[in-house]
């Protein structure tokens, strides 16, 4: 199946809850009007949850508790909270896929977040590399979702998680997981600097429209993957993506020393199914 037409199936594609679509257009809009955003997500309880939540916790040290919608987008700003909308559109809309062990998914997904956001600390970047990393897998679920049969197969002669799975998905089909989701992320008008990074993060170095942040992923993602896939010291010294590091100035020792403790826990990872 090629790509625009994997795109086009609306077994594929998950629908995303009215009410999200449009707080995230005007998220998305160059200036947002934040009464409407505060309105639309007062009508999503998920989403009130979260907000206040993150709005209420040591981090803010607020004396009296938020209440409100509207006075959780005054604590956390309009960008921490069109990420947040972006992660809670993402984890919903993908509860179960066939041929993917979801749990092992998110917490992979939270591995890349982490080490993504750890790799950018010093960088100034237009979109949350935590969001970056959380969501930069997703093709892959859209791709088990509209190619059951053809993933199945792939599946039998590599792991999901394995860092050869871009290339062997290009392979056989001429595209990957990354420009999945990229068009995924186009299709739910996210924003255009995190559909770049998506559809060039598995080989950020060879296409036209090269963005720096898609280097930082491919290089995070090939440690996480590692990780998932149980690597030895010495196969991830063979296998390190030197040239993508050199070339961003990243911190070798930073990425290789990412150590057992940082990683996801599956209790983390369930969070995502509930």
């Amino acid at each position: 199946m090629d790509i625009q037409s994997l795109l086009a199936s609306p077994v594929a594609l998950p629908s995303i809850p009215r009410v999200i679509a449009l707080a995230l257009t005007e998220l998305n809009a160059a200036e947002p009007d934040a009464r409407r955003v505060s309105s639309l997500l007062s009508m999503e309880p998920v989403m009130t949850a979260r907000l206040l939540m993150v709005a209420n916790s040591a981090r803010f040290q607020h004396r009296s508790r938020v209440g409100t919608v509207g006075e959780a987008l005054t604590v956390l700003g309009l960008r921490p909270v069109r990420d947040m909308t972006i992660e809670a559109a993402m984890s919903s809309a993908f509860r179960k896929v066939g041929g993917v062990d979801m749990k092992q998914f998110w917490r992979y997904s939270l591995d890349t977040a982490r080490l993504t956001q750890l790799l950018t600390r010093s960088m100034k970047v237009e979109v949350s590399p935590y969001t970056v990393g959380l969501v930069h897998a997703l093709g892959e679920l859209v791709m088990h979702r509209g190619m059951p049969k053809e993933m199945e197969q792939l599946n039998q002669r590599i792991d999901v998680f394995a860092p050869q799975r871009a290339r062997a998905e290009h392979e056989l089909l001429g595209y990957s997981y990354a420009q999945v989701g990229a068009g995924f992320a186009r299709a739910w008008h996210l924003p255009e600097a995190l559909v770049e990074t998506l559809e060039h993060q598995d080989a950020p170095f060879e296409r036209e429209g090269y963005e720096p942040m898609a280097g930082i992923l491919h290089v995070a993602s090939w440690r996480c993957r590692a990780h998932e896939m149980g690597y030895t010291e010495r196969k991830l010294a063979v296998s390190f993506p030197d040239k993508t590091a050199l070339a961003l100035g990243l911190d070798v020792g930073v990425v290789l020393a990412h150590a057992p403790v940082d990683w996801a826990s599956s209790q983390e990872a369930r969070l995502f199914l509930e």
